[in-house]
């Protein structure tokens, strides 16, 4: 357990690192090649989320960033994700959170840097990344293992839980 966390602690850093040289070396706005017909290095203040969604109201998005962190907490420090699968994509999924809370609180944006050249792409950061990339993780959990390690549990008079629907255990 300390070592997922230990992770998104490392994700956060590696994010926050990179839009500190972003900024530090990149002026808004400023394209700077990075993988030829690839990747561009692009500093944008993003004031929404992917898409322009809820532009503007930052404070929105680092409330929902907040209690989504105080929700994979909880899913993590009590026995509600036990697979490693289900706890390592719900770390992944925090660093990335908080990297991008950290900016909306300290900055009132988001730096962005990563743009896709071969296509039309909102540009992106390491957090965002490391949200899409726990999300699809976490999918896999969901639907390879959560049945096995979490759907089911049985309470003191044998009758099984899946979600929120009551049944008779087959026993």
């Amino acid at each position: 357990m300390l070592w997922c966390f230990l992770f998104s602690l490392l994700l956060v850093a590696a994010d926050q690192a990179v839009k500190y040289l972003t900024v530090l070396y990149i002026s808004p706005l400023e394209q700077v090649p990075f993988l030829p017909d690839f990747m561009a290095l692009t500093h944008v203040q993003n004031t929404g989320a992917a898409w322009s969604i809820l532009q503007e109201h930052t404070w929105v998005l680092a409330a929902i960033s907040a209690l989504s962190c105080a929700a994979i907490l909880v899913a993590l420090l009590r026995p509600f994700v036990t697979h490693p699968l289900g706890r390592w994509s719900l770390c992944i999924i925090l660093g990335g959170s908080l990297g991008n809370l950290i900016d909306r609180v300290r900055l009132g944006y988001v730096v962005d840097m990563l743009q896709t050249t071969f296509i039309n792409f909102p540009v992106f950061n390491i957090a965002d990344m490391s949200i899409v990339i726990g999300g699809i993780l976490f999918c896999i959990y969901i639907i390879r293992y959560y049945d096995k390690y979490e759907g089911g549990r049985n309470d003191r008079y044998g009758n099984r839980y899946l979600g929120s629907r009551r049944r008779r255990s087959s026993h």
